[in-house]
This record gives structure tokens, C-alpha cells and sequence, in this order.
């Protein structure tokens, strides 16, 4: 399916998430936090739990908005930009209702692998926005998959896309409805509101065009138990980076260039875990030394969580957490897209005044991978495949000043379409940070990218990707 002339992602930069935290919510709510160490750490214990919606159900308007998410990328396809597989028939109708017509697209992988998710997202949230749950939702964001692939367009329908479009749609469209509810203050008024409202509608567009329905933009009323409860943290980085395809060094014959990064944490792990999504955290890359405007996203929510800790707890805690995951990635050297679901053992230990650790564990199925493959298969510069994902890591912090982690990040994917094959992939990082001042550090990580492709036909490929990384980092947290 070909999305990419209906949404511009090449364009696109995340441009919700970055207002979001630059306009819709004021610094002043903000103090420092560190807690950022990829994986969310486990800091307080809250016995409250939240409501998962307040919105009055709306089926009626829900399947309209559904309908219109539907309609309104397939009439710019057919009737202003006229693409060819916009121009469907009965007879095309029929032929994808046959089960036996499904078959892999070899669409471009941003395409297939951002622009999905995103239209994914917004059937969605034509659902969650009108009353509706996180699991009444779901079945809906499959049902608005299933309808595009087989009545939208004149091309057989894709598994790829089904599942890109109904798993990524349901990590985005949660993340993005949460955030979009959380940066609004209904007591707020002014400019503040209205920018706000702004802010909260890009991030979210069916949840600002129900906002605007039900005449709740810019309404001066009470905020939801789950507003007013869930905290808010962030970080920003802006430096320098390198990348290598041609060398195992991250300096020799490296491309440098500038970057910006973005992270987000959404809740507390251990606050309402047993609710999905109660905790989301978020990194957003960006810059322009590289092949796209958009470099790395990636998304984690818990869906349900368990307290395993069996000591003191105000000397170290311990969680095992379901989620789910999103992950995308491109860059000039690596390219790289992933949905997978998780157990994460979470964990911190303070081991003296002044000195903790952070440690985390996980492992899950990856329910469909894209994964680089330069020989090609249908014209395709990338397999599709299923398998397991693996990652550890730990941070030390010393006096909440200095800090140094590791982490990795591993996963098997056997090919189920292109090039018969398997593939290891391999993502290793080290960090160590230096608080300048309250909010202000330095941080330099360096790290690499692996991939081991392992093919029935052609040569192994192995090839490692260096890259470094040097930026300065501000703190915005514990809202």
C-alpha cells in the first residue's frame, strides 16, 4: 500500500511531540528528573490507579470518524494526485475479499514501515477519542486496516500492511491520544489555552477534532483524575554525531553532523501498571546530515505489570512489565523496523546514600521485523520476518552528577517474505553523562549497529555501523 503521497513523511519530524513540550506545557510545572536510562526506572510507589476513560462512548460518530480516515487519504490518491492503485472497481473489491489474494507489497520501507502506523493511529483514535477503551479500541484499528487493504485499493492486500497498520496503530494512536489529553489544562485560559489546544490537536487530531465537537476547546471545567496524575518528564539533546558504513571505526571516515534528540516518559512504571499504557516512554531522533528528517522512533507502552519486590523497598524495587513496542529506524548507514511484545524486568537498588542502580531485562516475540537486505528481492531492499527480541542494560548514578550505563539490544528474525535467510541483529551502546548544572549536561555515547544475515542463496553478510554521539541535554521532569 502506498501511503507515502498521501502523508508526507519525509517531512515530518515528530513536529506534535516537539511543540508539545516546547509550548503546551510551562517549564514552571517542571523539576528536574533522572530517569531516563532507555528503559523507564522504577523511582516511587504509588498505590492510586487511574480511570481509562471519562469520555461519553459515541459509536455512532466513532464509525463516522473512521469512515473519514478512510476516505480522506484515498480521495487525494485517486482524485487529486490520481494514483494508479487508487482507481478501484468492484471488480478489485472482489478480488481482495478473496482470503487466497493476500500477499506481501514491496512498497518503500518508510512507506510501509512510519507511514501504516500512522493512518493505523488515527483509526484508532477515531475510537478512543469518542469514549471507547484501549482493548474496545483495538478491534476497531484492525477492523479500519482490514477495510483499506481490501476496498481502498486496486492492489492485492498486504499482511505487512494489516499488521504495521493495526499494531503500530494501536502503540501510536495510544501514546499520541495520552499525550494530547495531558498536555491540555482545562483550567487554563489565554493564549497558554489556546496554544495548548493547538499543540494537543496536531499531536492528536481526532482527539482535537472531538475536543472542538463536543465544545470542550478552550472550556474552562475540571481536569480528569488521569490529567492531574500523571507526571511528565523529558530531556533534549542537541550536539554532534558520526556514522560509519565503511569503517569499524566511529571516527575514521565517518560523516559528521548535527542532531536532536527527544525522550519522553509518561508515568511513573510502578503508578497504575495494570492498566495499558499507564507508562509510555518515547525517543524521537532527528537531523540533517542524514538520509531522512526523521532517524529513530521508537515506542514503548506497558500493557499490564507485576510488584515482584521482596525486600526493602526503600532500598531497591523491582518490576516485571508487559509491552508493547514500536520501533523504527533510518539512517544514512542502517535502516531498521519492528513490532514486538515484551517482558521487561525493571529494577533499582540503592546501594548507599548518593549511589543507585538501574538495571533492566527483556524479552519477548518480534511479531514482524523489516530488516535491510542488499541483495534485493522483488525490488525490495528489505525482508520481512518474524522472531525474538532480547535486550539488558544498567545505568550507575553517583551523587545524581555523573552517570555511565550500558546497553543492549539483540534479536533473531527468520525471513517469512524475501531472500531466504535469517538475521541476528545486534544494537550496543555505552553512555556517561555529566550534570553541568540543575538541568543542563553533557553526554557522549558511543555504540554500533550489527547485522549477521545469514542467506540460502547468497553470501553472509556481516557488517558493523559505528556511530558516536556528543550533546548537550536539558531536563524538563517531574510534572
Amino acid at each position: 500500500m502506498r501511503l507515502a503521497d498521501t502523508y508526507p513523511f519525509n517531512k515530518i519530524s515528530f513536529s506534535g511531540l516537539f511543540i508539545l513540550f516546547a509550548l503546551g506545557i510551562p517549564h514552571s510545572l517542571f523539576a528536574q528528573n533522572s530517569i531516563f536510562n532507555q528503559k523507564p526506572e522504577v523511582k516511587m510507589r504509588y498505590k492510586r490507579d487511574v480511570r481509562d476513560t471519562t469520555v461519553k462512548r459515541r459509536f455512532g460518530r466513532a464509525v463516522t470518524e473512521l469512515g473519514i480516515a478512510e476516505l480522506t487519504p484515498w480521495i487525494y490518491d485517486r482524485y487529486i494526485v490520481n494514483q494508479d492503485y487508487a482507481h478501484i472497481s468492484w471488480k478489485t473489491v472482489s478480488h481482495n475479499l478473496n482470503p487466497g489474494s493476500w500477499e506481501f507489497d514491496n512498497d518503500p520501507f518508510q512507506t510501509n514501515q512510519f507511514g501504516h502506523p500512522y493512518h493505523g493511529s488515527m483509526f484508532y483514535s477515531a475510537f478512543r477519542s469518542n469514549g471507547f477503551s484501549f482493548w474496545q479500541a483495538v478491534p476497531a484499528t484492525m477492523a479500519g486496516s482490514y477495510l483499506w487493504e481490501t476496498f481502498a485499493e486496486n492492489q492485492a492486500p498486504a499482511p505487512n500492511d494489516f499488521i504495521n497498520t493495526s499494531f503500530g496503530g494501536i502503540v501510536l494512536g495510544e501514546m499520541t491520544y495520552r499525550l494530547s489529553n495531558r498536555i491540555i489544562n482545562n483550567q487554563a485560559r489565554g493564549f497558554n489555552r489556546q496554544l495548548s489546544e493547538v499543540a494537543g490537536f496536531i499531536v492528536n487530531p481526532m482527539n482535537g477534532l472531538n475536543r472542538l465537537l463536543d465544545g470542550r476547546w478552550g472550556k474552562i471545567y475540571g481536569n480528569s483524575v488521569e490529567r492531574d496524575s500523571s507526571k511528565v518528564n523529558a530531556e533534549f539533546d542537541l550536539g554532534v554525531r558520526t556514522f560509519n558504513r565503511k569503517s569499524t571505526s566511529p571516527i575514521a571516515h565517518s560523516r559528521f553532523g548535527w542532531f536532536g534528540r527527544a525522550r519522553l516518559l509518561y508515568g511513573v512504571p510502578n503508578e497504575g501498571f495494570r492498566k495499558p499504557f499507564s507508562n509510555i516512554s518515547i525517543t524521537a531522533e532527528f537531523g540533517r546530515d542524514d538520509s531522512s528528517a526523521v532517524n529513530n522512533i521508537s515506542v514503548y507502552g506497558s500493557i499490564t505489570g507485576w510488584d515482584i519486590s521482596k525486600v526493602d523497598q526503600d532500598k531497591s524495587e523491582m518490576l516485571l512489565i508487559l509491552s508493547a513496542n514500536y520501533d523504527y529506524i533510518r539512517n544514512e548507514a542502517f535502516f531498521y523496523g519492528s513490532q514486538s511484545v515484551k517482558f521487561n524486568l525493571i529494577s533499582e537498588y540503592k546501594l548507599s546514600h548518593g549511589l543507585r542502580i538501574n538495571a533492566n531485562l527483556g524479552a519477548g516475540p518480534i511479531l514482524l521485523a523489516a530488516v535491510p537486505d542488499q541483495y534485493l528481492y522483488r525490488g525490495r531492499n528489505y525482508d520481512y520476518g518474524s522472531g525474538f527480541a532480547y535486550n539488558a542494560g544498567g545505568t550507575i548514578h553517583i551523587a545524581e552528577k555523573l552517570s555511565y550505563g550500558l546497553n543492549y539490544r539483540g534479536g533473531w528474525i527468520y525471513t517469512i517474505n524475501g531472500n531466504q535467510s535469517h538475521y541476528f541483529l545486534h544494537t550496543f551502546s555505552s553512555e556517561i553523562m555529566y550534570r553541568i548544572v540543575k538541568r543542563l549536561s553533557i553526554a557522549v555515547e558511543p555504540g554500533y549497529f550489527r547485522l549477521e544475515g545469514n542467506y540460502r542463496d547468497h553470501p553472509d553478510v556481516d557488517k558493523k555501523y559505528p556511530y558516536l554521539r556528543a550533546s548537550f541535554r536539558y531536563f524538563v521532569g517531574n510534572l
